[in-house]
């Protein structure tokens, strides 16, 4: 396999604390130090996937890791990415729900198999 088969990236989506309390049905229209939440959120999600990308490269990707933010919908957002970079492939995990909580909250993965134009794997959680 050459390297361009071998090339990954490792995909961190966050929301911002407005956004998540505003589809939670929140009342709310401020939020105290909104800008440090958010700061800590993507930083937070910038460690995620350097240790994604890390974990990759050490099975041979020639990985990098990427954070996005999305303000609409988290399957969009990876969707969007997807199309930047011209993707080959989605793998997304689970987040484990379960049945009731993804039929009431919805699925990043189920929403990803059903509308993107790539192909996507879905990767069933890991338990150790």
């Amino acid at each position: 396999m050459d390297q361009t088969e071998r090339h990954a990236v490792v995909l961190t989506v966050w929301t911002p604390a407005a956004v998540q309390l505003a589809r939670a049905g929140s009342f709310v229209v401020a939020i105290p130090n909104e800008g440090e939440v958010d700061e800590q959120q993507a930083e937070f999600a910038q460690r995620i996937a350097e240790e994604g990308a890390a974990g990759a490269r050490t099975r041979g990707y020639d990985a990098v890791a990427r954070v996005a933010e999305s303000d609409l919908s988290v399957a969009k957002t990876i969707d969007d990415v997807a199309e930047e970079i011209d993707a080959g492939l989605i793998v997304c995990g689970q987040r484990g729900r379960g049945t009731i909580g993804s039929a009431l909250l919805g699925s990043v993965s189920h929403a990803l198999a059903a509308h993107t134009k790539r192909p996507v794997l879905i990767a069933p959680q890991h338990t150790s």
